[in-house]
């Protein structure tokens, strides 16, 4: 399989590059860039720098997501999940995460605290027209049913 080359700058010295856990995911682990631990109390939301800025390719996009371990143990997620960084910004990463759970949670530096996924962006031709039929047709929010 073909790579895809990200450029990177290091905004902080002891930022820490992505990374994958296993061969085969998908998504990078993204790491926190902090001076001192982070509390993130219930219910309020932090923008958590990782101290990297890239440069994405054009034709692609990073989306910022959520950690499942994270989410499900401890409520904490991006709160705009998923993030989109796009090809054109060259600013540090931050994840604004919020904390869900029931409990405060406190972020180390080097704590993994989200995953970035390449994509690829289409352009979009809007057309407008005539819509076809299907069986769901204007069914909203649970139409389709729980089983």
């Amino acid at each position: 399989m073909a790579s895809v080359v990200v450029k990177f700058q290091k905004k902080k010295t002891k930022a820490i590059l992505p990374a994958r856990q296993s061969t085969m995911a998908a998504a990078y682990d993204v790491y926190a860039c902090l001076d001192a631990s982070l509390t993130l109390k219930r219910a309020s939301i932090a923008a958590v720098p990782t101290g990297l800025a890239v440069e994405i390719p054009p034709g692609y996009h990073i989306s910022i997501r959520a950690r499942s371990g994270l989410a499900v143990k401890h409520g904490l997620t991006p709160i705009n999940t998923p993030g989109t960084i796009d090809a054109d910004y060259r600013g540090e990463i931050f994840v604004p995460l919020v904390n869900l759970g029931t409990d405060d949670f406190t972020i180390q530096h080097g704590e993994r605290i989200a995953q970035l996924l390449l994509e690829k962006t289409y352009d979009i031709e809007w057309r407008e027209d005539t819509l076809s039929e299907t069986a769901r047709g204007e069914g909203k929010f649970g139409s389709t049913g729980l089983r």
